[in-house]
């Protein structure tokens, strides 16, 4: 049985591999964060290997983020058992097992190997590869609504420049036929002096028929005594903001679909697994 302990960091990896009885067999292993470090790894594990076995192989790293991801790829593309551990307790088993203050990237190795040697990791074992997937992609879309969510801060801001009467009439200033108007007219003067059937057109079309021509008039009357300035490049910084936002959501509701995705092949892996 061999454990090997990795120390993963952004540019470099610094590797210990124990023998079945503790003893340290290699530990001074430093490998690149690149294809050709990762071969290197898997040549000198195989290599203490005498069958191709790789049961009899154990593996442990800490859960370092990103940082981990691609070297963890690797190594399960090759048929290695992984085991991924909590920081905090890598470091608490440090403490408990040495007295030495110092820490080293080459120590840590070797206290993530002795772990694996003393049985100390087995209720950390990894994710599964589709519950990781999700993790990421949910970040991900955490990340996205957050974006979004200061794109919309910046519109209230330039309507209360803008036309700081508007919310006064409508459900959302973020609804679509809000954004439909401001994005083709993005001032109270450019709405002021619109044709009344054409503005009637805009907020009835984007509005699917809830807006009509009793609205496009109060628009109009709001417009003309509006205090808002009709400055055309905060107007122009209005409609790119709403049109990021329109992008944004557009890769959002792609992000929903693709997760929806995920999770029905998820649900069908832990229905086949059963």
């Amino acid at each position: 049985m061999l454990f090997v302990g990795i120390d993963v960091s952004k540019s470099k990896h610094d590797c210990c591999i124990l023998d079945s009885n503790g003893v340290v067999i290699n530990d001074s292993l430093r490998i690149s964060n690149s294809k050709e470090g990762f071969n290197t790894l898997y040549n000198t594990i195989i290599s203490y290997v005498k069958s191709n076995d790789l049961s009899n192989i154990k593996i442990g790293l800490e859960s370092t983020g990103h940082y981990s991801i691609n070297i963890t790829n690797f190594l399960y593309s090759k048929g290695f058992n992984i085991v991924t551990l909590n920081p905090l307790i890598t470091n608490a088993f440090r403490k408990m097992t040495t007295l030495r203050k110092t820490k080293t990237d080459k120590s840590d190795a070797k206290i993530i190997a002795t772990m694996l040697f003393s049985d100390e990791s087995k209720s950390y074992s990894p994710l599964s590869y589709h519950i990781d997937e999700l993790k990421s992609l949910t970040r991900h879309r955490y990340r996205m609504i957050g974006y979004r969510s200061k794109l919309k801060l910046s519109v209230n801001r330039l309507i209360d420049i803008i036309f700081p009467e508007l919310p006064n009439i409508v459900w959302s200033i973020h609804q679509n036929s809000c954004y439909q108007l401001l994005l083709e007219l993005p001032s109270p003067k450019a709405i002021s002096e619109c044709h009344l059937t054409h503005l009637t057109s805009i907020i009835s079309k984007a509005s699917n028929g809830r807006y009509g021509r009793e609205k496009a008039l109060e628009l109009k009357q709001l417009a003309a005594n509006s205090i808002g300035s009709s400055n055309r490049s905060l107007s122009f910084e209005l409609q790119q903001t709403i049109r990021l936002i329109q992008s944004v959501q557009n890769e959002i509701n792609a992000l929903d679909n693709f997760n929806h995705h995920t999770w029905y092949r998820l649900y069908n892996c832990c229905n086949y697994s059963c």
